[in-house]
């Protein structure tokens, strides 16, 4: 590899958990590029990482949307050269039990959640296999490795995830490039934090570690997987739930 700065993208990043991975990714000297839908929670998210001593550079796109993403990586590309890392973040829920579920909400969560990562992993796997280099990273979730009531079409997204990821791996292995799965369990997102404090009790109850995870644990477990020294380390899948899920 050439001396220079390794490129990140981070999709879905003014959330909570993509706010502290962008962190973690510019902290360790990638420029990051956030993706984003929302063009004024993006603005906001912006001013406030400004404040923080961030600056991304930020990009629109529909991950759900293949030619949206195909424009938003032509732009990457020309302002700052070919995607070094791909952190599959984006995602969506629309909980709800099967027997009650539209198509619509299947679809929905589907194409945030699974197509997405097709759509964004298949614009930057040439240029990747072209250079030997790159590191997809896919932000699944426990409930893609076990039950979840209400959760038919989030945990059929997320399972999809390890089947991508572990193809892709093989796929590429030779080629210097890295695909591996990360399964957050109950993490302290602002989403999770706005439950009802019985409710969010009864969680903690269940994790052996006697609290949720932070979105920097998660971060911190990216930034490894991202790192050029994770070399070896391709089509798995880390699990990082407070011992919730154990196999």
């Amino acid at each position: 590899m050439e001396n220079k700065k390794h490129i990140a993208l981070v999709t879905g990043a003014t959330g909570g958990l993509g706010t502290h991975i962008c962190k973690r990714l510019a902290n360790d000297g990638y420029i990051v590029c956030a993706n984003y839908r929302s063009k004024e929670k993006a603005d906001a998210w912006a001013a406030k990482m400004k404040e923080d001593g961030y600056d991304f550079h930020l990009y629109q796109a529909d991950v759900s949307d293949y030619d949206s993403v195909g424009e938003m990586v032509k732009k990457i590309e020309a302002d700052h050269g070919t995607i070094d890392i791909l952190v599959n973040n984006a995602g969506i829920t629309k909980d709800g039990a099967f027997k009650k579920m539209s198509y619509d909400n299947w679809a929905a969560v589907i194409a945030a959640n699974l197509t997405s990562v097709f759509n964004c992993s298949r614009h930057v796997i040439n240029p990747m296999l072209d250079k030997s280099y790159g590191r997809i990273i896919n932000i699944s979730s426990v409930n893609g490795q076990r039950a979840q009531f209400g959760q038919v079409n989030y945990a059929a997204a997320k399972a999809g995830m390890h089947g991508i990821t572990k193809t892709l791996a093989i796929e590429t292995a030779s080629k210097g490039i890295t695909v591996n799965t990360i399964s957050p369990g109950y993490v302290a997102t602002d989403m999770v934090m706005a439950v009802a404090p019985e409710v969010r009790n009864k969680i903690i109850e269940g994790i052996p570690v006697g609290r949720m995870g932070g979105t920097e644990e998660i971060a911190h477990l990216v930034s490894f997987l991202a790192s050029p020294q994770s070399a070896f380390i391709t089509g798995a899948n880390y699990a990082i739930n407070g011992g919730q899920h154990v196999f």
